[in-house]
Protein backbone atom coordinates (compact mmCIF):
# COMPACT_ATOMS: atom_id res chain seq x y z
CA UNK A 1 0.00 0.00 0.00
CA UNK A 2 2.83 2.36 0.86
CA UNK A 3 4.51 1.52 -2.46
CA UNK A 4 1.31 2.36 -4.37
CA UNK A 5 0.96 5.62 -2.48
CA UNK A 6 4.56 6.54 -3.32
CA UNK A 7 4.03 5.77 -7.00
CA UNK A 8 0.82 7.84 -6.95
CA UNK A 9 2.68 10.83 -5.51
CA UNK A 10 5.48 10.55 -8.04
CA UNK A 11 3.06 10.26 -10.93
CA UNK A 12 1.03 13.24 -9.76
CA UNK A 13 4.19 15.30 -9.30
CA UNK A 14 5.46 14.40 -12.78
CA UNK A 15 2.09 15.36 -14.27
CA UNK A 16 2.13 18.74 -12.52
CA UNK A 17 5.66 19.46 -13.77
CA UNK A 18 4.69 18.53 -17.32
CA UNK A 19 1.62 20.77 -17.17
CA UNK A 20 3.69 23.65 -15.77
CA UNK A 21 6.21 23.37 -18.60
CA UNK A 22 3.50 23.15 -21.27
CA UNK A 23 1.28 25.92 -19.89
CA UNK A 24 2.75 28.85 -21.88
CA UNK A 25 2.38 26.89 -25.11
CA UNK A 26 -1.39 26.42 -24.82
CA UNK A 27 -2.67 29.04 -22.36
CA UNK A 28 -3.52 32.68 -23.14
CA UNK A 29 -1.15 35.41 -21.95
CA UNK A 30 -3.33 36.31 -18.97
CA UNK A 31 -3.06 32.83 -17.47
CA UNK A 32 0.69 32.72 -18.10
CA UNK A 33 1.11 35.98 -16.16
CA UNK A 34 -1.24 34.75 -13.44
CA UNK A 35 0.71 31.49 -13.05
CA UNK A 36 3.99 33.41 -12.83
CA UNK A 37 2.53 35.61 -10.09
CA UNK A 38 1.33 32.53 -8.18
CA UNK A 39 4.78 30.94 -8.45
CA UNK A 40 6.41 34.03 -6.95
CA UNK A 41 3.96 34.01 -4.06
CA UNK A 42 4.64 30.30 -3.68
CA UNK A 43 8.35 31.09 -3.41
CA UNK A 44 7.60 33.65 -0.69
CA UNK A 45 5.43 31.13 1.19
CA UNK A 46 8.18 28.52 0.80
CA UNK A 47 10.67 30.90 2.41
CA UNK A 48 8.38 31.64 5.34
CA UNK A 49 7.69 27.95 5.94
CA UNK A 50 11.40 27.32 6.49
CA UNK A 51 11.26 29.32 9.74
CA UNK A 52 7.61 28.66 10.66
CA UNK A 53 7.27 24.97 9.83
CA UNK A 54 10.78 23.74 10.53
CA UNK A 55 12.02 26.37 12.96
CA UNK A 56 8.81 26.90 14.92
CA UNK A 57 9.23 30.69 14.57
CA UNK A 58 6.14 32.60 13.47
CA UNK A 59 7.55 35.61 11.61
CA UNK A 60 5.42 38.58 10.54
CA UNK A 61 8.14 40.52 8.73
CA UNK A 62 8.86 38.39 5.67
CA UNK A 63 7.05 40.83 3.42
CA UNK A 64 9.73 43.35 4.40
CA UNK A 65 12.42 41.22 2.72
CA UNK A 66 10.13 40.75 -0.27
CA UNK A 67 9.56 44.50 -0.63
CA UNK A 68 13.16 45.53 0.09
CA UNK A 69 14.41 43.48 -2.85
CA UNK A 70 11.80 45.11 -5.08
CA UNK A 71 12.98 48.56 -4.00
CA UNK A 72 16.58 47.64 -4.72
CA UNK A 73 15.58 46.81 -8.28
CA UNK A 74 13.57 50.03 -8.57
CA UNK A 75 16.41 52.21 -7.26
CA UNK A 76 19.00 50.51 -9.49
CA UNK A 77 16.91 50.81 -12.66
CA UNK A 78 17.75 53.80 -14.93
CA UNK A 79 14.81 55.80 -16.27
CA UNK A 80 15.32 54.83 -19.90
CA UNK A 81 16.92 51.38 -19.68
CA UNK A 82 16.65 48.14 -17.78
CA UNK A 83 18.91 47.33 -14.86
CA UNK A 84 21.55 44.66 -15.34
CA UNK A 85 20.44 41.40 -13.74
CA UNK A 86 24.09 40.54 -13.16
CA UNK A 87 24.25 43.41 -10.67
CA UNK A 88 20.71 44.10 -9.50
CA UNK A 89 19.65 40.53 -8.71
CA UNK A 90 22.59 39.69 -6.40
CA UNK A 91 22.30 43.15 -4.82
CA UNK A 92 18.59 42.67 -4.09
CA UNK A 93 19.09 39.21 -2.59
CA UNK A 94 22.06 40.38 -0.50
CA UNK A 95 20.17 43.41 0.84
CA UNK A 96 17.26 41.17 1.81
CA UNK A 97 19.70 38.75 3.46
CA UNK A 98 21.46 41.54 5.34
CA UNK A 99 18.13 42.88 6.62
CA UNK A 100 17.17 39.35 7.70
CA UNK A 101 20.50 38.98 9.51
CA UNK A 102 20.00 42.21 11.48
CA UNK A 103 16.34 41.58 12.27
CA UNK A 104 16.97 37.93 13.07
CA UNK A 105 19.93 38.64 15.33
CA UNK A 106 17.71 40.88 17.47
CA UNK A 107 14.38 39.04 17.17
CA UNK A 108 15.76 35.58 17.93
CA UNK A 109 16.71 36.71 21.41
CA UNK A 110 12.98 36.57 22.19
CA UNK A 111 10.58 33.64 22.24
CA UNK A 112 6.94 32.88 21.51
CA UNK A 113 4.50 35.74 21.21
CA UNK A 114 7.32 38.21 21.82
CA UNK A 115 9.12 36.99 18.71
CA UNK A 116 5.95 37.57 16.69
CA UNK A 117 5.60 41.09 18.10
CA UNK A 118 9.23 42.01 17.46
CA UNK A 119 9.20 40.80 13.84
CA UNK A 120 5.91 42.63 13.30
CA UNK A 121 7.46 45.82 14.70
CA UNK A 122 10.51 45.54 12.43
CA UNK A 123 8.30 44.97 9.40
CA UNK A 124 6.19 48.01 10.22
CA UNK A 125 9.29 50.16 10.76
CA UNK A 126 10.53 49.33 7.28
CA UNK A 127 7.05 49.95 5.87
CA UNK A 128 6.89 53.46 7.35
CA UNK A 129 10.49 54.14 6.38
CA UNK A 130 9.49 53.90 2.73
CA UNK A 131 5.94 55.21 3.19
CA UNK A 132 6.70 58.40 5.15
CA UNK A 133 9.98 59.44 3.55
CA UNK A 134 11.07 60.28 0.02
CA UNK A 135 13.07 57.07 -0.26
CA UNK A 136 11.75 55.19 -3.24
CA UNK A 137 9.02 57.70 -4.07
CA UNK A 138 7.32 57.76 -0.67
CA UNK A 139 3.74 56.48 -0.50
CA UNK A 140 3.47 56.60 -4.31
CA UNK A 141 6.17 53.99 -4.80
CA UNK A 142 8.42 53.52 -7.82
CA UNK A 143 7.67 52.61 -11.43
CA UNK A 144 10.04 50.30 -13.27
CA UNK A 145 9.43 51.12 -16.90
CA UNK A 146 11.95 48.67 -18.36
CA UNK A 147 12.44 45.16 -17.02
CA UNK A 148 15.94 44.08 -15.95
CA UNK A 149 18.17 42.68 -18.66
CA UNK A 150 20.41 39.64 -18.69
CA UNK A 151 22.99 40.29 -21.39
CA UNK A 152 26.63 39.67 -22.26
CA UNK A 153 28.50 42.01 -24.60
CA UNK A 154 25.30 43.54 -25.91
CA UNK A 155 23.72 40.14 -26.64
CA UNK A 156 20.52 39.54 -24.69
CA UNK A 157 20.46 36.13 -23.01
CA UNK A 158 17.02 36.48 -21.43
CA UNK A 159 14.31 38.94 -22.47
CA UNK A 160 12.01 39.43 -19.49
CA UNK A 161 9.68 41.57 -21.59
CA UNK A 162 8.65 38.27 -23.12
CA UNK A 163 5.96 36.73 -20.88
CA UNK A 164 7.02 33.20 -21.73
CA UNK A 165 10.65 33.90 -20.86
CA UNK A 166 9.64 35.46 -17.55
CA UNK A 167 7.38 32.51 -16.77
CA UNK A 168 10.11 29.95 -17.36
CA UNK A 169 12.57 31.99 -15.29
CA UNK A 170 10.09 32.09 -12.39
CA UNK A 171 9.45 28.35 -12.77
CA UNK A 172 13.18 27.54 -12.78
CA UNK A 173 13.91 29.68 -9.73
CA UNK A 174 10.93 28.26 -7.84
CA UNK A 175 12.16 24.74 -8.61
CA UNK A 176 15.67 25.70 -7.47
CA UNK A 177 14.39 27.26 -4.23
CA UNK A 178 12.24 24.18 -3.55
CA UNK A 179 15.18 21.82 -4.04
CA UNK A 180 17.34 24.01 -1.80
CA UNK A 181 14.79 23.96 1.03
CA UNK A 182 14.24 20.22 0.56
CA UNK A 183 17.95 19.47 0.88
CA UNK A 184 18.32 21.84 3.81
CA UNK A 185 15.58 20.24 5.88
CA UNK A 186 16.93 16.74 5.13
CA UNK A 187 20.49 17.69 6.08
CA UNK A 188 22.02 17.69 9.59
CA UNK A 189 21.33 21.45 9.60
CA UNK A 190 17.62 20.82 9.07
CA UNK A 191 17.56 18.15 11.77
CA UNK A 192 19.19 20.58 14.19
CA UNK A 193 16.62 23.24 13.27
CA UNK A 194 13.76 20.82 13.92
CA UNK A 195 15.36 19.65 17.16
CA UNK A 196 15.49 23.24 18.40
CA UNK A 197 11.84 23.64 17.42
CA UNK A 198 10.74 20.50 19.27
CA UNK A 199 12.76 21.02 22.45
CA UNK A 200 15.18 23.92 22.68
CA UNK A 201 16.61 22.98 26.06
CA UNK A 202 17.37 19.43 24.99
CA UNK A 203 18.96 20.68 21.77
CA UNK A 204 21.18 23.02 23.77
CA UNK A 205 22.15 20.25 26.17
CA UNK A 206 23.18 18.09 23.20
CA UNK A 207 25.49 20.84 21.99
CA UNK A 208 23.47 22.25 19.07
CA UNK A 209 24.26 25.93 18.36
CA UNK A 210 20.56 26.81 18.42
CA UNK A 211 20.89 30.56 17.95
CA UNK A 212 23.28 30.20 15.01
CA UNK A 213 21.14 27.53 13.35
CA UNK A 214 17.99 29.61 13.67
CA UNK A 215 19.72 32.77 12.45
CA UNK A 216 21.12 30.94 9.42
CA UNK A 217 17.65 29.62 8.56
CA UNK A 218 16.18 33.10 9.01
CA UNK A 219 18.77 34.65 6.67
CA UNK A 220 18.32 31.97 3.99
CA UNK A 221 14.58 32.42 4.26
CA UNK A 222 14.93 36.19 3.88
CA UNK A 223 17.10 35.80 0.78
CA UNK A 224 14.56 33.49 -0.89
CA UNK A 225 11.84 36.03 -0.05
CA UNK A 226 14.05 38.75 -1.58
CA UNK A 227 14.42 36.72 -4.77
CA UNK A 228 10.63 36.50 -5.04
CA UNK A 229 10.27 40.24 -4.38
CA UNK A 230 12.80 41.13 -7.07
CA UNK A 231 10.94 39.09 -9.68
CA UNK A 232 7.56 40.44 -8.54
CA UNK A 233 8.75 44.04 -8.98
CA UNK A 234 10.13 43.10 -12.40
CA UNK A 235 6.87 41.46 -13.44
CA UNK A 236 4.53 44.31 -12.51
CA UNK A 237 6.95 47.19 -13.09
CA UNK A 238 5.99 48.76 -9.79
CA UNK A 239 7.06 48.65 -6.16
CA UNK A 240 5.21 50.33 -3.27
CA UNK A 241 5.37 50.35 0.54
CA UNK A 242 2.44 47.92 0.66
CA UNK A 243 4.86 45.22 -0.49
CA UNK A 244 6.56 45.51 2.92
CA UNK A 245 3.40 45.66 5.06
CA UNK A 246 2.21 43.13 7.61
CA UNK A 247 -0.93 42.44 5.58
CA UNK A 248 1.17 40.63 2.98
CA UNK A 249 3.11 38.78 5.69
CA UNK A 250 -0.16 37.60 7.22
CA UNK A 251 -1.52 36.55 3.82
CA UNK A 252 1.60 34.47 3.16
CA UNK A 253 1.25 32.87 6.59
CA UNK A 254 -2.29 31.85 5.60
CA UNK A 255 -0.84 30.26 2.45
CA UNK A 256 1.59 28.24 4.55
CA UNK A 257 -1.13 27.01 6.91
CA UNK A 258 -3.55 26.37 4.06
CA UNK A 259 -1.08 24.25 2.13
CA UNK A 260 0.45 22.41 5.07
CA UNK A 261 2.86 23.65 7.72
CA UNK A 262 6.16 21.80 7.81
CA UNK A 263 5.92 20.30 4.31
CA UNK A 264 8.14 21.37 1.44
CA UNK A 265 5.49 21.56 -1.28
CA UNK A 266 2.57 22.52 0.97
CA UNK A 267 3.19 26.31 0.99
CA UNK A 268 3.44 26.36 -2.81
CA UNK A 269 0.15 24.47 -3.08
CA UNK A 270 -1.37 26.88 -0.55
CA UNK A 271 -0.22 29.90 -2.55
CA UNK A 272 -1.78 28.61 -5.77
CA UNK A 273 -4.96 27.62 -3.92
CA UNK A 274 -5.41 30.99 -2.20
CA UNK A 275 -4.63 33.10 -5.26
CA UNK A 276 -6.79 30.90 -7.47
CA UNK A 277 -9.64 31.05 -4.95
CA UNK A 278 -9.45 34.85 -4.83
CA UNK A 279 -9.47 35.07 -8.63
CA UNK A 280 -12.50 32.80 -8.94
CA UNK A 281 -14.48 34.57 -6.22
CA UNK A 282 -13.73 38.06 -7.58
CA UNK A 283 -15.31 37.13 -10.87
CA UNK A 284 -18.50 35.79 -9.29
CA UNK A 285 -19.28 37.59 -6.04
CA UNK A 286 -19.34 41.18 -4.82
CA UNK A 287 -18.49 40.31 -1.20
CA UNK A 288 -15.87 37.79 -2.17
CA UNK A 289 -13.59 38.46 0.81
CA UNK A 290 -16.26 37.27 3.24
CA UNK A 291 -16.76 34.06 1.26
CA UNK A 292 -13.01 33.52 1.04
CA UNK A 293 -12.70 33.84 4.80
CA UNK A 294 -15.48 31.34 5.41
CA UNK A 295 -13.90 28.83 3.02
CA UNK A 296 -10.50 29.16 4.71
CA UNK A 297 -12.02 28.71 8.17
CA UNK A 298 -13.87 25.61 6.96
CA UNK A 299 -10.68 24.14 5.48
CA UNK A 300 -8.75 24.74 8.68
CA UNK A 301 -11.43 22.95 10.71
CA UNK A 302 -11.77 20.06 8.25
CA UNK A 303 -8.05 19.60 7.62
CA UNK A 304 -5.75 21.16 10.24
CA UNK A 305 -2.84 19.70 8.28
CA UNK A 306 -3.73 21.74 5.19
CA UNK A 307 -4.57 20.80 1.63
CA UNK A 308 -1.98 18.03 1.64
CA UNK A 309 -3.97 16.32 4.40
CA UNK A 310 -7.10 16.52 2.26
CA UNK A 311 -5.19 14.96 -0.64
CA UNK A 312 -4.01 12.15 1.62
CA UNK A 313 -7.53 11.51 2.89
CA UNK A 314 -8.81 11.37 -0.69
CA UNK A 315 -6.53 8.41 -1.43
CA UNK A 316 -6.98 6.84 2.03
CA UNK A 317 -3.34 7.20 3.06
CA UNK A 318 -1.79 9.22 5.89
CA UNK A 319 0.01 12.40 4.85
CA UNK A 320 3.76 12.33 5.29
CA UNK A 321 4.58 15.25 7.57
CA UNK A 322 8.02 16.74 8.01
CA UNK A 323 7.08 19.42 10.49
CA UNK A 324 4.75 20.35 13.32
CA UNK A 325 0.99 19.78 13.07
CA UNK A 326 0.14 23.46 13.14
CA UNK A 327 1.20 26.81 14.50
CA UNK A 328 1.11 26.83 18.32
CA UNK A 329 -2.18 28.05 19.71
CA UNK A 330 -1.11 29.50 23.04
CA UNK A 331 1.62 31.65 24.51
CA UNK A 332 2.77 28.73 26.63
CA UNK A 333 3.08 26.50 23.57
CA UNK A 334 4.89 29.18 21.62
CA UNK A 335 7.42 29.61 24.38
CA UNK A 336 8.40 25.93 24.08
CA UNK A 337 9.55 26.10 20.46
Amino acid sequence: MAHVSKLWRRGAFALVIAMAIALPIFAPTYYVQFAAKAMLMGMLALSLNLVVGYGGLVSLCHAAFFGLAGYVLGLMTPESAGASMWLSLPAAVLVAGAAAAVIGALSLRTRGIYFIMVTLAFGEMLFYLFHDTKIGGGSDGLYIYVKPQLAIGGATLLDLENNHAFYYLALALLAGATLLVRELVRSPFGRALCAARDNERRALSLGFPVFRVRLTAFVISGMIAGLAGYLSAAQFGFVAPQMLGWHLSATVLVMVVLGGVGTVLGPIVGAFALIGLEEALKASFEHWKLIKGLIIVALVFLAPGGIQQLAALSRAAPVERKGPPAAPQSTEALSNV
